[in-house]
């Protein structure tokens, strides 16, 4: 997918969050601000987008999104568990109705055989409780792991955004 793809894919989303008043937030990792960046490329994002979080270490996990060491040591980092942690943690501490959060291993290093280079999971939460869980398997370089990410990860707020009520 192109550039001109990924920015009409962004200012779609942004239209169904203005029509349905949604203020989005978003928690990354592995994708390191690309969502966010693209996001806040569409003019007017401010009308929709709150803020973002970048929580790359495990301890900024817990200190902006409140993730417990607890789940990090039993589930690790990259985790449904921190995924969902981090979703619900994203809202809290905006002042947004729906967060989206993005948790895995972008490689080339990192990976297990539980798993490996190109395992994502992400969580999205409206202001009653996570609404979509997911676990992704991409493949490709780092770059490429990240741009399936963003597009997964947009492509799905996109579909819970234009549902009526969520």
């Amino acid at each position: 997918m192109q550039t001109k793809e990924i920015d009409l894919l962004a200012q779609n989303l942004g239209n169904q969050c203005i029509k349905n008043a949604y203020n989005l937030v978003i928690a990354e990792s592995c994708t390191g601000g690309l969502i966010c960046s693209t996001i806040t490329s569409v003019s007017g994002s401010s009308q929709w987008f709150d803020r973002g979080f970048v929580t790359y270490s495990n301890q900024s996990k817990c200190d902006l999104l409140g993730v417990t060491k607890k789940t990090l040591d039993n589930y690790g980092a990259v985790s449904q568990n921190v995924a969902n942690e981090m979703v619900l943690g994203a809202l809290q501490n905006s002042h947004a109705n729906i967060s989206l959060s993005i948790t895995g291993i972008a490689g080339p290093n990192g990976g297990s055989k539980d798993k490996p280079v190109g395992t994502v999971y992400f969580a999205i939460c409206n202001q009653n409780s996570i609404i979509f869980e997911s676990k992704s398997n991409f493949s490709g370089s780092r770059r490429e792991i990240q741009k399936k990410a963003l597009l997964f990860a947009l492509n799905n707020l996109l579909k819970v955004t234009m549902k009526q009520q969520i």
